[in-house]
């Protein structure tokens, strides 16, 4: 019986020293979230805002998508991923029909805007905890951590598309200039 209760004492405090290591190391996931979240969207913007009014249209080939409709479809994934993390988007917003409202540059941007903080919004209310906390996305099983994987890179393959649009449009995307 004494080998039982030493074995539990020496787990127990290994939990409670190991406890803090492990939220810290959740933590620092969700800034490093965060900080990825805020460098893609400078990216998007920047190139929003370099991509000259006439080239939204742009599309390089019959049924794709076009340049506004890339940078729209960025936004409307944003509000859309957030619902993952318990972050409805905003009331009255039109998810399947963003990505052709508009091709005006300005408003384009805007969205984009506001989409990339409202995002931020929702992985700010994710608990330090909760980073292995089970979930489903897109029903597939996952966790809080292996959503935001997916969400990350699922714009950074739309901001390589972006890249590629801008580049055959003859825009140089502004950070590497």
């Amino acid at each position: 019986m004494l080998g039982f209760i030493r074995r539990t004492a020496i787990l127990c405090a290994f939990a409670v020293v190991a406890a803090p290591f492990a939220l810290a190391d959740n933590h620092a996931f969700l800034e490093e979230a965060q900080g990825r979240l805020k460098g893609l969207e400078e990216k998007f913007v920047g190139l929003a805002e370099a991509t000259p009014a006439d080239k939204f249209t742009y599309r390089p080939a019959e049924g794709v998508r076009s340049t506004s409709e890339v940078f729209l479809h960025v936004a409307g994934a944003n509000y859309f991923v957030s619902r993952a993390f318990g972050t409805a988007p905003p009331e009255g917003l039109n998810l399947r029909g963003l990505q052709t409202s508009t091709t005006d540059k300005n408003e384009i941007r805007e969205r984009l805007k506001a989409s990339f903080a409202h995002f931020a919004g929702a992985i700010s209310k994710v608990g330090a905890g909760d980073a292995e906390k089970a979930m489903k996305m897109f029903g597939q099983d996952t966790t809080t951590r292996g959503a935001l994987w997916f969400a990350m890179g699922h714009l950074s393959e739309h901001l390589g598309q972006s890249i590629a649009y801008a580049r055959a449009s003859g825009v140089t995307p502004p950070w590497s200039e």
